[in-house]
């Protein structure tokens, strides 16, 4: 399905060394990927050498974004088909990882995935905003991460309460990120979040991906996250 020697060469000039196993196992991925496509819309990347670039290497780049401790709790939050959860879960097998996602049938997708791939995943079905107030979620993780459109500040409402004090939240956003980093500075200080580096990434074919990270240095207001109506008609600014 891919073309495993590229993706291993383009991975290696980011640091990350694939083995064979990996390498196959990214592979069956891409190619049960595209043959759910067919029944849900999950990706429009479907061209082999663009998943390697757009979802593979680009999911690694939060491994090195921020150095997770050995066993970390990661939630993805709006997972979607599973980036970058699966394939960070592919390279270090030791995360715990919990997907998490609005849409039945991309959890349905998910836990069909990590059955297929063998791989021991949480999938959860529920929105973020109310997943977030549940006491077995709620500030319970190392580490919260986001691939994901929304704004960064509706995304830090979303993503930080689910952050152990200490932890952090990785975004993974657009490559100009300054403005919306700056709309988003009151809504990250109230969730109890702060800003501690933003990294950006130059990717094969012109890609481009910049990463914030913020680490959370006290509890989320309990009143945290609101509903995403609210958010929308009263943003945080």
């Amino acid at each position: 399905m891919i073309p495993k020697e590229y993706l291993k060469e383009i991975a290696a000039e980011y640091g990350f060394s694939l083995e064979e196993r990996q390498l196959s196992l990214l592979d069956r991925y891409a190619a049960y990927l595209v043959e759910w496509n067919e029944k849900i819309n999950l990706t429009a990347i479907t061209d082999p050498k663009e998943i390697c670039i757009k979802h593979f290497l680009d999911s690694f780049l939060f491994l090195d974004a921020v150095p997770l401790p050995e066993g970390a709790s990661v939630i993805d939050v709006g997972t979607g088909a599973g980036f970058p959860s699966v394939p960070c879960k592919i390279l270090r097998p030791d995360l715990s990882m919990t997907l998490l996602d609005s849409l039945n049938k991309r959890v349905q997708f998910l836990s069909g995935l990590s059955e297929h791939l063998e791989m021991e995943t949480r999938c959860i079905h529920a929105r973020a905003e109310e997943a977030g107030k549940k006491a077995e979620l709620r500030e319970r993780f190392d580490c919260a991460t986001a691939r994901a459109v929304a704004h960064l500040r509706e995304l830090s409402e979303y993503c930080l309460p689910f952050v152990k004090p200490g932890g952090y939240f990785v975004a993974l956003k657009g490559y100009d990120i300054e403005q919306e980093l700056e709309e988003a500075k009151k809504a990250i200080k109230l969730m109890g979040g702060k800003i501690v580096e933003v990294k950006k990434y130059e990717l094969p074919e012109g890609n481009r991906r910049g990463i914030v990270i913020m680490q959370k240095i006290s509890q989320t207001p309990t009143k945290y996250p609101r509903m995403a109506a609210k958010m929308k008609k009263q943003p945080i600014k």
